[in-house]
């Protein structure tokens, strides 16, 4: 069993950079897949990206791919996401969820993730 807490949301111009991180408690997040959505108000909720166990493994959204990158950092029990070039379009709440299910290959999707934080807002002006 593991909790997530998402932190570093805000509102930021269009143009410039957002780190969030996602931070586990009760458990060890380095052997969990880690996956990063966001959902607009009334939209689906969309995949951004996500990270195999061990981290030699990364997958983007089409959307994101070039400007957002997803790593892990095993000291601080983390798994953060670097938002560079940000856009109106990303805004979203965005939720880091975490799964023991090892893939063949990671998916770029919202489903197959057991454990889910609150999310936390980013707001960019366009």
């Amino acid at each position: 069993q593991v909790q997530l807490v998402e932190s570093g949301g805000g509102l930021v111009q269009a143009g410039g950079s957002l780190r969030l991180s996602c931070a586990a408690s009760g458990g060890t997040l380095s052997v969990y897949r880690v996956g990063w959505s966001r959902q607009a108000p009334g939209k689906e909720r969309e995949f951004v990206a996500a990270i195999s166990v061990g981290g030699n493994s990364v997958v983007y959204a089409d959307s994101v791919k070039g400007r957002f990158t997803i790593f892990r950092d095993n000291a601080k029990n983390t798994v953060s996401l670097q938002m560079n070039s940000l856009n109106a379009e990303d805004t979203a709440v965005y939720k880091c969820a975490a799964s023991p299910t090892v893939f063949a290959v990671v998916r770029r999707d919202v489903a197959g993730y057991d454990y889910w934080g609150q999310g936390t807002q980013v707001t960019v002006s366009s």
